[in-house]
């Protein structure tokens, strides 16, 4: 597919400015294969080339060959991905954009920045923290991962549920189509006549095109923070306190739980001295210091009426911090009491939590593994993360299974096969299951509006490639598929 002449217009594309000594082109197998995979490792495909743009200009100079041969191309941040959205097509390239790293403007006044796709979350943050704002969305690891990505998959994290999604906070898009073309969604005012173009970008996981450039809003730092740690001894009395909280119409910062085993993997990693305890909620409360002092009284009380045997509020910002570095290393610091695990990301109706909680134990006890629970309690994110040895014959045939059947438990509950993590390849062949065959099709004309010759991250998102009727003829869904029984590997 990507002969010598493709080649060497690809290398033009990304040279012919002169700039630096490095070539924008990566072809030799050996660097290929830092990009064979992102964060979900299950699955790798060697690209055929990498590209590095600089500029909008190159991306677009890029997509065009792409656009005239019918190269498949994805776009690719940090990796930090956990469901394979950037996962290379076959035979396809690599739009990396680790060199597209600058915060391009930052207008206090208007409370807004603009960026390019290669810029690291928290950078935002440290960027505008002198003068009293804050970038609300934080993954977990918005130390490393980059807004492009972030956009692309609509990321939350811990304060989603004051402060909402990535789609929240983009108010604009500078956007390179699959044909070639550069358009402009939304703009720097907070709202924008006709159809919402930029929300239907956000969390279209790459398949409509490439952001270029993004116009983020940010956040005035309240008068006061403050974050209280609670211990119970069950997952339920936990689970019970975050409807209590809500239901006395709170709004907290950030509401996060975590398990005996993610509370256990956290502790060895990064030592926030957490209690040994069956469940650990942490509640954020911010605002005017008056409103945040009368609300922790109230959560605290709602803490003990449930059970909770220890209630610690945190005393400094070195405190808080701490607190929070245990809950953002829980994934990483699984590796401490498990060689191997498969991190989910399901959906449910934050009521249906210990309903749910006591289903996946009682799931992983029939099958002899053990899952870890952390997740955004406050609106019913999950990520329970199933512990396996892949060095036992057949257990991570297992450990998938149990994942996959979690997830559509959350389905059956009400909720949602993914709630910050994306589809991407993972979970494409759950979208059947979540699904009708006609909700499918009329995403896939969406898509097909903006990518009608499916070469803008193709293969994901949906369980199988799927053409418009008017085009093609009508789609006839495999039998397994329209059953709602999904097909993984």
């Amino acid at each position: 597919m990507l002969n010598s002449t493709i080649l060497e217009a690809l290398r033009n594309a990304v040279d012919g400015d002169g700039k630096g000594t490095q070539s924008g082109l990566i072809t030799a197998t050996n660097q290929l294969q830092t990009y064979e995979c992102d964060g979900l490792t299950n699955f790798r495909t060697l690209p055929g080339a990498v590209l590095l743009p600089r500029s909008t200009a190159q991306v677009q100079a890029i997509i065009r060959i792409c656009a005239k041969h019918g190269i498949p191309f994805v776009a690719r941040g940090a990796g930090t991905g956990l469901s394979g959205g950037a996962l290379p097509a076959e035979g396809g390239i690599v739009i990396s954009f680790a060199r597209m790293t600058r915060i391009l403007e930052i207008d206090i006044p208007n409370q807004r920045v603009v960026v390019e796709p290669g810029v690291i979350n928290s950078h935002v943050t440290d960027a505008v923290a002198a003068y009293g704002y804050f970038y609300a969305p934080d993954p977990s690891s918005q130390t490393v991962c980059t807004l492009g990505g972030n956009v692309a998959e609509n990321s939350g994290g811990a304060h989603c549920l004051k402060y909402g999604f990535t789609t929240t906070h983009v108010l604009g898009l500078e956007v390179v189509l699959p044909n070639g073309e550069v358009v402009t969604f939304g703009s720097g005012a907070p709202d924008t006549p006709g159809y919402d173009l930029t929300g239907v970008f956000v969390g279209s996981e790459g398949t409509l095109g490439v952001a270029t450039k993004m116009t983020l809003r940010i956040v005035k730092r309240p008068e006061a923070v403050q974050v209280l740690l609670a211990a119970f001894d069950s997952t339920t009395a936990a689970a019970q306190t975050v409807s209590d909280i809500i239901a006395a119409g709170m709004l907290p910062a950030a509401l996060e739980m975590m398990d005996r085993l993610s509370a256990q993997a956290s502790e060895a990693a990064v030592h926030p001295n957490y209690p040994v305890s069956e469940a650990l909620l942490l509640v954020e409360l911010d605002g005017p210091e008056a409103e945040v002092n009368a609300q922790m009284l109230q959560v605290t009380a709602l803490c003990q009426q449930n059970g909770a045997w220890e209630v610690r509020r945190a005393q400094t910002a070195e405190e808080r911090a701490l607190i929070w570095k245990g809950r953002k290393a829980a994934f990483a610091a699984m590796g401490r009491i498990s060689p191997n695990y498969i991190v989910q990301d399901g959906v449910i109706p934050r009521t249906a939590l210990p309903v749910v909680l006591e289903e996946i134990t009682r799931m992983a006890a029939a099958v002899q593994l053990r899952v870890a629970n952390v997740f955004h309690a406050g609106d019913g994110n999950l990520h329970p993360m199933v512990l396996y040895d892949q060095s036992i014959p057949g257990q991570e045939e297992i450990a998938l299974d149990l994942s996959y059947r979690i997830l559509y438990l959350c389905v059956d509950k009400g909720g949602s096969i993914t709630g910050e993590h994306g589809v991407g390849k993972e979970k494409q062949q759950a979208m059947g299951y979540m699904f009708s065959e006609p909700d499918l099709e009329t995403m896939q004309r969406v898509r097909h509006a903006f990518d009608p010759q499916n070469i803008s991250n193709p293969d994901k998102l949906f369980p199988r490639t799927r053409f418009c009727a008017e085009k093609t003829g009508p789609y006839t869904p495999h039998p397994l598929e329209s059953s709602g029984v999904a097909e993984f590997f």
